[in-house]
């Protein structure tokens, strides 16, 4: 574990947006956006699977089937054989795509990434990843600084449980679109500065990380991207004390459960990744088989960058 957090290199703070398609007040950017968005979006979790030969010698070919799923669906699930990547094949997969600067967080190892398994003493509500209890609505890294904001990130599965462990995932900006077509006044709460509030995480009287307030939604100005920052879970998080930031946060909900929406589940198998840009994701719990010597292990790699060319 990281006893100290180094900052990234200078990364453009995600801002409020002057025009285009995620400015609340240009409509008719918003609409010849969505129409693009939805004509291209894929109908099935089919149509994001790529095969990957080696992901550490991703070749051109690979490389630019995943780039192609992402700028779809900013996501993409990739296949290898089981046993081939490594954790230093897992660095230079994400470097070969643009991904470099990783979270080097509190409970990631020395070279960054996490390892998702059930691990001894985790107390109940904290460090749910490392469990195997179900895994709420997020989006990675929500409890971030602005300055280190997630952009992109891998799931790769090297064993997978005896039974359950399966991923559901929806682009943000589908959700984006879902919220918008319900009222430009709900991404006009959620891209308040404060809409969302992170308590400290103090443990024996030491403040772990601090505070965080900021949006939900925001477009970093480098790369006109949208992004989000969320969390479905119910404590120790404050939403703005406001009734159209009430409303909004109670439709994302209906959104994420409604089996309309644009979400996809898959269940990793072992040699299989999730490659994407941060979208939403959760995961239902697990059982691992006891005294089989078999538990589900799922390497976990975060970045401030994202998917290059997408």
């Amino acid at each position: 574990m990281n006893a100290t957090l180094a900052e990234p290199a200078a990364i453009p703070l995600r801002t409020r947006p002057c025009g285009g398609a995620f400015d609340p007040a240009d409509h008719s950017a918003y609409l010849r956006w969505r129409a693009e968005k939805l004509a291209r979006f894929p109908a099935s979790v089919d149509a994001l699977v790529v095969d990957v030969a080696d992901p550490a010698h991703c070749t051109d070919d690979e490389r630019e089937a995943l780039i192609e799923r992402i700028r779809r669906a900013n996501m993409a699930v990739y296949r290898s054989p089981p046993g081939v990547m490594t954790r230093h094949g897992l660095r230079r997969f994400g470097r070969s795509l643009g991904l470099s600067r990783l979270d080097e967080h509190l409970c990631a190892e020395e070279d960054g990434i996490s390892q998702l398994r059930v691990k001894a003493g985790i107390e109940s509500g904290e460090y749910i990843p490392y469990t195997d209890r179900p895994l709420s609505w997020h989006c990675d890294g929500y409890y971030n600084s602005p300055e280190r904001a997630i952009g992109a990130m891998m799931l790769h599965c090297v064993t997978d449980a005896s039974e359950g462990g399966e991923n559901a995932l929806m682009d943000h900006e589908m959700l984006y679109i879902a919220l918008r077509d319900k009222g430009a006044r709900f991404i006009e709460s959620l891209m308040h500065p404060e809409a969302l509030t992170i308590p400290a995480n103090i443990q024996n009287g030491e403040v772990v990380r601090p505070e965080r307030v900021g949006p939900v939604f925001s477009v970093d100005p480098a790369s006109g991207a949208l992004h989000m920052r969320y969390t479905a879970r119910g404590r120790n998080i404050r939403w703005r004390d406001d009734p159209v930031t009430s409303e909004a946060v109670t439709l994302i909900g209906r959104i994420l459960e409604d089996p309309s929406s644009a979400v996809f589940r898959y269940r990793l198998r072992p040699g299989e990744g999730i490659l994407c840009n941060n979208v939403l994701h959760n995961r239902t719990g697990f059982r691992d088989e006891p005294g089989s010597g078999r538990q589900r292990l799922v390497y976990r790699a975060r970045f401030f960058d994202r998917v290059a060319a997408t």
